[in-house]
């Protein structure tokens, strides 16, 4: 019932949406990701994550090797998965041990140069209902019912249960006030720890459907009067103790079926939107169709909101469960280049050794068709972009740019592992190389085309 929902959703905004000549048009007028200097950045890499361990065995299952090797396939972004039950497992009381842990992992990222978001996750709320995030003490649910969806956990986000628990994480002050105290927590903690990049909010928010409501119009009422003031709090928390790092905010799940979010302004000047990129088809085990226009829908519905409120996008998770079907090569192929279209970067879903979601095996080698996210790219570009692509099939990344007067002047390569060729002209200096990257210098002012070549 629920995927019958979310694909009637998606049909109804790709019918009301507006064509546009062009799919790579789409992106146009989507804010850069810049960094103090003025640098255009582009973040790529996964999630990591460890849902399965919590108290003193919490973050366990995260080790150097994942930073480590991310960072030798090209990938200098992670998003870490943290949870606010591990953390405040009663009410005021913050786990020294849990922090300590986080420091851990994100010392390991800074030593492999990996920038790091810090997650606060949930899914399905938290343990009240057999998952993670926010903590029981901080679950109410009025007595309503909940019944266990373990072939669809997905569906468990719409027991009554669960979605009184979100109301009242929305609405109740005190709750307000214990969610912001955990992020002022965090961002005190963190604030100065160079691998830190930013800070996502809450995973994939949902709320309570009315009754009579659609999902469409829920989410929307849900992202407009629930979301957007949590949010403005929550980064409020934020800058009380990080003024720098940037803020991700997240729309509800169903963006990812084509339906444009409701979330407002927030007022901060150093948002990123982070939707994630999911079908539910694909979710439940089908294979990619090219002609069902999803990604073209996706793309207008997700880049509606930057383009309104001025912020860049940088997609959260993404990447389907069965990667090995027929059409999957031809799901990479055109989301990768739809993603490169709108997004300053992505974090696959999900950095981990095994089956799955996992993007590589127990040996640490890509699973099917994964390697295919294996790009070269920009980390960060000293100057504007006036164009920047990859071409799979020539093995050939293009970058052409005009040098910044003022400030950094130096463009950062990542280059995926294997051999390439680089050059640079057009008032370019020296290319200089190391462990999976290469810097350009370049003049002032000066128009500067990167061309770099597998083989």
């Amino acid at each position: 019932m629920l995927r019958a929902i979310l694909t009637a959703g998606a049909v109804l905004a790709a019918l009301l949406a507006p064509a546009s000549a062009h799919a790579r048009e789409t992106g146009q007028g989507v804010p850069p990701l810049t960094d103090r200097h003025g640098r255009v950045l582009t973040l790529r890499g996964w999630n990591i994550e460890d849902k399965t361990h919590r108290g003193d065995a919490a973050l366990s299952g995260i080790t150097e090797r994942h930073l480590r090797d991310l960072r030798a396939q090209g990938f200098g972004f992670a998003r870490l998965l943290v949870f606010w039950d591990d953390l405040e497992p009663r009410p005021g009381q913050y786990s020294r041990g849990y922090l300590r842990k986080i420091e851990r992992v994100l010392d390991w990222a800074h030593r492999h140069d990996v920038q790091v978001v810090i997650d606060a996750h949930q899914d399905v709320f938290g343990p009240a209902f057999g998952h993670r995030g926010i903590p029981e003490w901080a679950t109410r649910t009025d007595g309503l019912p909940f019944t266990p969806h373990p072939d669809d956990w997905f569906a468990e986000y719409f027991e009554p249960a669960v979605q009184r628990a979100f109301t009242h994480l929305y609405e109740d002050a005190d709750l307000r006030r214990a969610q912001s105290a955990m992020w002022r927590t965090l961002a005190a903690r963190f604030a100065r720890h160079p691998a830190v990049f930013g800070y996502d909010l809450i995973n994939e928010p949902m709320g309570e459907q009315r009754p009579g409501e659609d999902l469409p119009s829920a989410a929307r009422r849900i992202e407009r009067d629930q979301l957007t003031p949590m949010y403005n709090r929550l980064a409020d928390a934020v800058r009380s103790a990080d003024r720098d790092a940037w803020v991700f905010v997240e729309p509800t799940p169903i963006v990812g079926e084509g339906v444009p979010t409701g979330l407002g302004h927030v007022d901060d000047p150093r948002v990123v939107y982070a939707p994630h990129f999911y079908n539910t088809a694909m979710e439940a085990g089908a294979d990619y169709d090219p002609g069902s226009g999803w990604i073209e829908a996706y793309e207008r519905a997700v880049t509606a909101y930057p383009k309104r409120y001025r912020v860049p996008v940088v997609v959260g998770e993404w990447g389907p469960l069965n990667n090995a079907l027929p059409n999957m090569r031809r799901f990479y192929r055109d989301a990768m280049a739809s993603l490169g279209r709108y997004a300053s970067g992505w974090a696959g879903y999900v950095w981990c050794y095994g089956g799955g979601y996992c993007a590589v095996d127990a040996a640490g080698a890509f699973r099917t068709n994964k390697e295919l996210t294996a790009e070269p790219y920009a980390q960060a570009v000293a100057g504007t972009v006036r164009s920047a692509g990859y071409d799979p099939g020539a093995g050939v990344y293009r970058l052409a740019y005009r040098a910044a007067s003022h400030g950094s002047r130096t463009t950062v390569l990542s280059l995926p592992p294997g051999t390439w060729r680089i050059t640079a002209d057009g008032g370019a200096g020296v290319v200089r190389r190391a462990a999976g990257r290469a810097w350009v210098p370049a003049a002032p002012g000066s128009d500067v085309t990167v061309t770099v070549t597998r083989g």
